[in-house]
């Protein structure tokens, strides 16, 4: 039996399986991520190098393959820059959603501060549908989809309103629940298309930050802190070309080795 070597990283507690190679395939990423029978994790992040960066595909916890994936970036970073013994730099990593541009820096504990930009969040109009439950959604595009809520809200509704969502939405929606705790601090729960309730989502907290700059609850230019379950993560939309910075933790969990093909059951002989 095969094994694959993996890092694993998270940001924020959204935790992902670095392997190096191409594509995983649903099927692979979906015994990995399995948290009782498998190594357990948000997704996996398949990391080659190319001449331009490091090309980064994501498969989700239920296999499916995501454009974009903010805290995933963060950990490719981390895991490259570990990899090539760097303090600080700079990195391009390849996505689905396109080029993100990245700059690190290692920190005492061993983690990696990270600011990624993320390209250009585009406002694309309210939700209009039963499953909404009546909350005011807007829709924005952070090179993957978000549903984005600032009406009031309790915990327990995201467990209901954010499947009811991914489910209605073609091809999937993850869901922001939010809310503001101070000017320029917004609380939110995320729920991913995909894996679920996760601790962190890094375009989500984009995809707020510049929601609430479009409904004229910050201002753009400045710096937004958004408090998700698993940490904080500083985002900047700039006012002129509403690009998005995202400045977050990344840390290696533990390294390893998983079966690249399933186990077969033991029997007894004979």
């Amino acid at each position: 039996m095969s094994a694959l070597a993996f890092e694993k990283w998270q940001g924020l507690g959204n935790d992902f399986l670095v392997v190096c190679g191409d594509d995983p395939g649903p099927e692979l990423a979906m015994r990995l991520c399995d948290r009782r029978r498998g190594v357990g994790g948000d997704g996996v992040l398949a990391i080659t190098e190319e001449p331009t960066g490091v090309r980064m595909i994501v498969r989700n916890a239920d296999g499916s393959r995501p454009e974009m994936c903010g805290n995933g970036v963060r950990c490719v970073v981390g895991s490259v820059a570990r990899a090539r013994g760097l303090e600080r730099g700079d990195l391009v990593v390849l996505s689905d959603a396109g080029p993100r541009r990245c700059a690190f820096e290692r920190a005492a504990d061993g983690s990696y501060r990270v600011s990624v930009s993320m390209g250009t969040a585009r406002l694309e109009g309210p939700i209009l549908l039963p499953e909404a439950e009546g909350r005011d959604f807007v829709r924005v595009d952070m090179g993957n989809p978000h549903a984005v809520s600032f009406a009031p809200f309790v915990d327990a509704d995201l467990d209901r309103v954010g499947p009811a969502l991914e489910r209605a939405t073609p091809g999937g929606i993850n869901v922001e629940l939010c809310r503001f705790v101070r000017p320029r601090h917004i609380e939110v729960v995320v729920w991913e298309r995909g894996c679920g309730r996760t601790q962190a989502c890094g375009t989500g907290a984009c995809a707020v930050v510049a929601a609430a700059i479009d409904a004229g609850l910050v201002a753009a230019g400045e710096s937004v802190e958004v408090s998700l379950p698993g940490g904080k993560l500083a985002i900047v939309v700039s006012p002129r070309s509403f690009e998005v910075t995202m400045s977050g933790p990344a840390a290696l969990a533990f390294v390893g080795e998983a079966p690249s093909t399933p186990a077969r059951a033991w029997t007894r002989q004979p």
